[in-house]
């Protein structure tokens, strides 16, 4: 079953704010004193609605499952779990929460008794949750509901920027959006604190190991990977991952084919996106023990295929993979053997081939500056478009839809069936 816009906005903010209304109820019990554990000011943990979202739109295909239903929700919530904390760590350099003390722990952001939880949540959130949630809204007047939901988007939009700004020190620089922020609080739920002010105390009284350490903060931060390192990064892993791809098939298969994701060029996205992120996350974590960064590759790796997976399904109507029939799958969209090469490959990448690559983009920038860079940003930028324009129109015209546009009977005239084929060969229309 899809969701709207408006569903799916419903869903983000109930579950953001019985996170928030759970985290804050444990934590005030845990030191008998009231607790805030939301980032933003108002009652949510915007975390949970994010993953509750994600979990209804990806995982749908496993609702009437009830044990790959739970085990999808567990992945891609502790996957979502490690992610946030190490993004938060990345901003402040400091960790946010820290299961450090609990046995089976992961590099102190994850733990297999929250997994455990976070699979149980997921479950029944997306089994009977979500009819509950979504049983009540529509039971409301559609202007009523639409409203709710833009309403609540403006609250935690403001609310988020106000502490946003204040996690980088800016706050003196839009000092409107703090009052909006704090007018806004006052309707809130149970919060009303003014941002500028008490933001930086509260968060200091749940989380006190985020605010000392600014000199550190400082010195690190040079080491932190700029947009345009990101971008190269995702355009070399883009080509080297086709590449691979493509002679893997011609060893395993004994055929040539296109492994692009894109109309021009070698270069397949799901690759690029995958390089880009993992070291994002990990570079910081390239010293420590091989074992360490396979596991975080193996399980980021196959969450990651899984929601490439969907996606793509979702937005363009094809099936670009399907492991349905080796052993160890998950809904054909993952399985066991290839998150294992997630893993090593991870291994490979931190620990052998990005200090190669990151003096060989060091090297790029030297001598070209902006130029080749932007030239790049430009064609990767209009190719993805224009990609997607093709794929979309090679699924209507499957459906029989005549061309009505113009931008599709531009696709028609340059990518018609026959050369979408050839580079997309398995993709398959559901």
């Amino acid at each position: 079953m899809s969701h709207t816009f408006y569903e799916l906005g419903i869903l983000f903010f109930t579950y953001s704010f019985l996170g928030w209304l759970a985290e804050t109820a444990v934590a005030t019990i845990k030191v008998k004193d009231f607790r805030n554990r939301g980032f933003a000011s108002g009652p949510f943990c915007f975390v949970y609605g994010f993953t509750g979202a994600l979990l209804t739109v990806f995982l749908q295909d496993l609702r009437k499952d009830a044990l790959f239903l739970f085990l999808g929700s567990m992945a891609v919530a502790t996957a979502v779990e490690w992610f946030t904390g190490k993004m938060l760590e990345r901003m402040k350099w400091k960790k946010w929460w820290d299961y450090s003390d609990k046995k089976w722990n992961y590099d102190g952001y994850i733990c297999p008794q929250y997994s455990l939880l976070w699979g149980a949540l997921g479950f029944l959130a997306v089994r009977y949750g979500n009819g509950i949630i979504l049983g009540v809204y529509r039971s409301l007047p559609e202007i009523l509901r639409k409203g709710a939901v833009l309403g609540l988007a403006a609250v935690g939009v403001v609310d988020f920027l106000g502490s946003f700004m204040w996690i980088y020190h800016i706050e003196e620089k839009i000092p409107r959006i703090l009052g909006w922020n704090h007018r806004l609080q006052r309707w809130t739920f149970y919060l009303a604190s003014k941002v500028s002010g008490r933001i930086e105390k509260r968060m200091g009284r749940s989380y006190p190991a985020i605010l000392p350490g600014r000199e550190e903060e400082k010195e690190k931060a040079g080491e932190k990977c700029s947009f345009v390192q990101v971008f190269w990064l995702f355009v070399i892993g883009a080509f080297a991952g086709d590449i691979v791809e493509t002679i893997f098939c011609r060893i395993t298969a004994g055929v040539w084919m296109s492994r692009s994701s894109l109309v021009w060029g070698p270069f397949s996205v799901v690759w690029g996106l995958a390089i880009a992120l993992v070291t994002v996350l990990l570079y910081k974590d390239r010293d420590k023990q091989e074992h360490h960064i396979f596991w975080v590759g193996l399980f980021l790796g196959g969450a990651y295929e899984y929601i490439c997976s969907v996606f793509t399904e979702i937005v363009f109507g094809k099936v670009f993979w399907d492991y349905s029939a080796m052993p160890f799958n998950l809904g054909g969209r993952i399985n066991l053997l290839y998150c294992f090469f997630w893993g090593i490959a991870a291994v490979v990448w931190i620990k052998g081939l990005y200090p190669k690559v990151a003096r060989l983009i060091d090297a790029i920038l030297r001598k070209t500056g902006w130029i080749l860079t932007s030239f790049t940003i430009i064609f990767m930028v209009f190719n993805i478009w224009v990609s997607m324009l093709a794929l979309v129109r090679y699924d209507t015209r499957a459906e029989g839809k005549t061309a009505v546009h113009g931008w599709e009977q531009i696709m028609d005239e340059h990518f018609d069936d026959g050369r979408m084929e050839r580079i997309y060969p398995n993709a398959i229309r559901q």
